[in-house]
């Protein structure tokens, strides 16, 4: 499951923030070019960001082809890159072939214009070239990482005599890439620049206008602005906000000056956890900390207390004395979102019911601060700044832990992840980027009773199953789904609906509460190459929970899989991909590569074996659930019968009339297998003209002989794989939960 990033699929989601961001700047996209000489336009900075979303290389690795001795040094003169090595410096960082021209010669005139301000005396490059050093500490600021590792790149970046020091016109470089990459974020940088400012001069302590390695990364660590521009995501320490910027489309105050922020862009800073809000500027001046997410002693464990946070309480009503409250004049509590005036928070009940999602919070007075001397080192849990957590169960409730690959959907990801770690307790809210399932599955491991919600895509649920196998918990959770991205064949199946489209996760929540445990059926697969020594492609899984397939729909998935690898850039909207999928679909529908498939295969179900001779097959697949490719149902629906007693029992049922009348069940150990006549009829399946494949058996068990190289794919991961014997059993049955029905107007778009 590691490896590149999925590429984004995100056509529509891209064209209407886009047109929303060009709307907000519409005086800009009016301006003359005189103006905008040397700036770039908001659709410009989103298509740079959907090149760095795809792009796997980081800046420091793509540096060294430029210092002295590297493939392209010949483009650098002393400090600085002419045109053409600006362009392919673009091509080797984002990973693009055919970077378009007229974007480049715009970003590189956006370098060439190097803003100036009173203060700053950095050079400008002379000749038509641009510093190499400010090109890439601008992306080493924007790509993914830890705050100190790029304090620290930037630092040596500009250190050119390696003596450990910046002098001010150094610095003040920095600060200027600094400031374009906020710009390329949406802040309001006129408001960062006294704020870096204010860091340069509280940070060079000895007023020798040098700064050294060391005084650059404490001053940098503890600039909450600059860390929110330099990626910070994660809590260091109990009380800690998870800042983020946002642009507000209604009044709203900062709680530490009191007054409006105001601006065009993103105006100031949002805590994901507490919806606590500031000026950028005003985020160093010691804040209110943030919502408590454990106690400090076994002591406290299971006294349910508020954590009040000032909020804007939109004149909501004051739960003790049932008066409005006014502006800055109430607090929330984020644990039962109980609000009340400041002064009657002392004299209201001081008890938290967590209110309507008790049943899924897991909250502080649940997780404590344990001792080294903790007998099982199983169930402990680090955090960052070193303080060891265990959980207890509290009674009567059914915590969730969360799951959210911040890769799936685009953006939606990330969105989702901000939402439950306001929900919930951050520490149950786990992005599946920093470490996978393990440490959260870890942290859990002492409740006897609890939910999980694993947010993505088929190969993400996938991904979270094989860990529970592996993680040898005491009890086996329940997991629910929360479909992101395209496809979401288990989801479908289990009535979580085809993707989620941003409705209110509250909804969701109770979905879950109101679930049914149901178990899902999970296969082995063993591969065995006829010869050893013949190469062919890695099979992707040993675990089969969707579908296995052989020929002619993955020989598309195959192409389809092969050209994405190396053009990725090509691939980047789903109608783009689309419009590939027809692609293949019809080049294979001329070449029909896998004509006569029954002559290079044997197939055995339970030790019977597979009469293939009555029809002309191109494809074979072994079913597990009732969806396939995004929502079609190779099976089809299947007729009433009452002579099913008798064969409703056997481990393998192949008689043609018989399996008319056989049901598909995620939860009876059996598997269908169905034949495709070729192309044509998977195109009539997935548009509803042809109801099903041909029904060729159910069974509990099959084994698959090939003669030669066919391609074949497991849960949408395609190989080419050369002459082998495929021996599919059943592994296991993993907890799934399934949500009631859905009414008309459900949440999820079908």
């Amino acid at each position: 499951m590691s490896g590149k990033p999925l590429l984004k699929e995100q056509a529509f989601l891209l064209t209407r923030r886009t047109d929303a961001i060009v709307k907000q700047y519409q005086p800009l996209s009016m301006a003359s070019s005189e103006d905008t000489e040397g700036s770039l336009m908001p659709v410009d900075f989103i298509q740079l960001q959907q090149y760095m979303e795809d792009s796997s290389l980081r800046v420091k690795d793509v540096m060294k082809d430029f210092y002295p001795g590297g493939r392209l040094a010949k483009h650098t003169h002393g400090e600085c890159l002419d045109s053409e090595g600006f362009c392919l410096f673009l091509k080797t960082y984002l990973e693009v072939e055919d970077f378009p021209a007229d974007f480049c010669k715009r970003l590189f005139c956006y370098f060439q214009h190097t803003e100036q301000d009173g203060s700053t005396n950095s050079p400008l490059p002379k000749g038509g070239r641009v510093f190499l050093q400010d090109v890439s500490c601008y992306f080493s600021v924007l790509e993914e990482g830890q705050p100190r590792e790029k304090l620290e790149f930037t630092f040596k970046l500009y250190d050119k005599d390696g003596n450990g020091l910046l002098d001010s016109s150094e610095v003040d470089r920095i600060i200027t890439q600094m400031m374009r990459a906020a710009d390329y974020l949406g802040w309001d940088v006129t408001e960062l620049r006294p704020v870096l400012k204010e860091m340069m001069t509280a940070i060079d302590v000895d007023n020798s206008g040098t700064v050294t390695l060391e005084e650059w990364v404490k001053g940098g660590m503890n600039n909450v602005p600059l860390l929110v521009l330099l990626g910070l995501k994660m809590t260091e320490k109990n009380g800690q906000h998870i800042w983020r910027l946002k642009h507000f489309n209604r009044p709203t105050y900062c709680y530490v000056c009191k007054s409006m922020l105001l601006g065009l862009g993103k105006q100031g800073l949002c805590c994901n956890c507490c919806k606590y809000t500031v000026h950028n500027q005003c985020a160093n001046n010691n804040p209110d900390p943030c919502a408590r997410t454990f106690v400090k002693s076994k002591q406290e464990i299971g006294k349910p207390t508020h954590d009040w946070i000032k909020a804007d309480c939109n004149s909501s009503k004051c739960q003790v004395c049932f008066k409005k409250i006014k502006i800055l004049g109430g607090s929330r509590c984020v644990w039962c979102q109980e609000m009340r005036h400041d002064d009657c928070i002392n004299t209201g009940i001081p008890k938290c019911d967590c209110g309507e999602l008790r049943d899924h919070i897991l909250p502080p007075w649940a997780i404590y601060t344990a001792s080294k001397q903790e007998d099982d080192t199983n169930i402990l849990n680090v955090t960052p700044d070193g303080q060891i957590l265990q959980t207890v169960q509290i009674p009567d409730t059914h915590p969730l832990l969360v799951f959210v690959n911040p890769k799936s959907g685009g953006n939606q990801g990330e969105r989702v992840l901000r939402k439950f770690q306001y929900l919930l307790n951050p520490r149950q809210v786990y992005n599946l980027s920093n470490g996978g399932p393990s440490p959260g599955l870890q942290f859990f491991r002492n409740l006897h009773q609890y939910k999980i919600l694993v947010c993505g895509g088929d190969g993400t649920v996938g991904w979270l199953l094989d860990a529970i196998d592996k993680a040898d918990l005491q009890v086996c959770p329940p997991v629910a789904v929360l479909p992101l991205g395209t496809g979401n064949d288990m989801a479908r199946c289990l009535r979580w609906g085809g993707g989620y489209e941003g409705s209110d996760l509250t909804e969701i929540l109770k979905e879950i509460k109101a679930s049914e445990v149901i178990a899902l059926d999970r296969w082995s697969i063993q591969v065995i190459p006829n010869n050893l020594n013949e190469a062919g492609d890695p099979v992707p899984y040993e675990i089969m929970n969707n579908y296995f397939s052989i020929g002619v729909d993955a020989s598309i998935a195959h192409r389809f899989h092969s050209m994405r690898e190396k053009h990725p850039q090509k691939f980047n909207s789903r109608m783009k991909n689309k419009l590939r999928y027809l692609e293949f679909a019809t080049s294979e529908s001329i070449s029909a590569s896998c004509k006569k498939l029954k002559d290079c295969l044997f197939i055995e179900c339970c030790g019977k074996q597979l009469d293939l001779n009555n029809v002309s097959l191109e494809g074979i697949a072994v079913l597990n659930i009732p969806s396939m490719h995004g929502g079609s149902n190779l099976w089809g629906e299947s007729k009433k019968s009452d002579s099913l007693s008798e064969a409703e029992h056997s481990q393998v049922i192949t008689d043609p009339e018989v399996l008319k009348s056989v049901s598909q069940d995620i939860s009876d150990r059996r598997f269908e297998v169905v034949g495709l006549e070729g192309v044509l009829e998977m195109g009539q399946i997935y548009t509803r003209l042809k109801s099903a494949g041909h029904r060729l058996a159910q069974t509990s068990q099959i084994t698959i002989r090939t003669s030669k190289a066919l391609p074949m794919q497991i849960d949408g991961e395609p190989w080419m794989q050369p002459p082998c014997t495929i021996h599919i059993t059943h592994k296991n049955q993993a907890n799934m939960l399934m949500p009631p029905p859905t009414k008309a107007s459900g949440f999820f778009h079908k």
